[in-house]
């Protein structure tokens, strides 16, 4: 079955649940994702930290970001 009937099938089984249900629905699935985003920004800032903490991470002004970044090595 691929990917694209599944989704499909799973749009259709939730047009038959209540106002009601769909509405729990779309609540746990919003905050299941805020908790994810939140989990990932979490490990993101403890990676930065650990860079910091470690000498690895680099600092300096938005001018020396983009020169970085246009920078060929």
């Amino acid at each position: 079955m691929t990917r694209s009937v599944l989704f499909h099938e799973l749009v259709e089984y939730v047009d038959e649940l209540s106002i009601d249900d769909q509405e729990m629905l779309f609540d746990l699935i919003r905050k299941r994702r805020i908790e994810k985003r939140r989990a990932e920004i979490a490990e993101n800032a403890a990676q930065t930290l650990a860079a910091v903490r470690a000498g690895t991470a680099k600092s300096g002004s938005v001018e020396d970001l983009k020169a970085d970044l246009l920078r060929e090595d």
